[in-house]
C-alpha cells in the first residue's frame, strides 16, 4: 500500500467505523468485556448472504500486527493476525486465517472448502483491498492521530 504505515493501521484498527468505510460491513458493536478487551459484535455480507461473529481484537501498533479472535458465530475459534511492515515499495500488509472446526466428521473440510475461500477469505479480500484505497486516497489521515 502506499500510504504511511500508521495511517494503514489506523484504519485497519479502527472497526468500529468500518461500517462507514467498508460497503459490505453490515455493522460493529463494542460490547462489554469485564477483561478489558476489546470485544466486538461484527456483521458483514458476502455478496447477497449475512454473516455475523464475534471477536476479541488485540492491536500491536509497535509490533504492526492486529489480532482478532472469534469468539462466536460459525468462526468461533479462529485466529486472524494482520501483519503491517514497511518494504520498499510501500506497506506490506497480509491477513492470516486459522480456522479449525471441531465439528465432527466434516468440520475440517467445511472449513477448508466452504467456510475459509467461500466466506472469510472473501470478506478479507474486499476489507483488503477497501482499506488500501482508503489509506492511499487520505483518508486515514484522520485515523492516524487517532491510533491506538
Amino acid at each position: 500500500m502506499d500510504a504511511p504505515l500508521e495511517r494503514v493501521f489506523a484504519l485497519a484498527a479502527d472497526v468500529e467505523r468500518w461500517p462507514e468505510w467498508l460497503p459490505h460491513y453490515r455493522y460493529v458493536r463494542r460490547l462489554p468485556n469485564r477483561a478489558g478487551e476489546r470485544r466486538f459484535a461484527m456483521g458483514a455480507r458476502r455478496g447477497p448472504i449475512p454473516v455475523r461473529w464475534e471477536a476479541i481484537q488485540r492491536p500491536h501498533p509497535s509490533e504492526g500486527v492486529i489480532e482478532f479472535e472469534h469468539t462466536g458465530g460459525v468462526t468461533r475459534g479462529m485466529q486472524v493476525a494482520w501483519r503491517l511492515s514497511q518494504g520498499d515499495d510501500g506497506v506490506d500488509v497480509t491477513i492470516e486465517h486459522q480456522l479449525s472446526l471441531k465439528w465432527p466428521v466434516i468440520g475440517e473440510l467445511v472449513a477448508s472448502w466452504v467456510i475459509g475461500p467461500q466466506f472469510v477469505e472473501a470478506i478479507a479480500r474486499r476489507t483488503l483491498r477497501r482499506i488500501k484505497q482508503l489509506s492511499e486516497d487520505g483518508l486515514g489521515a484522520r485515523a492516524d492521530e487517532a491510533a491506538l
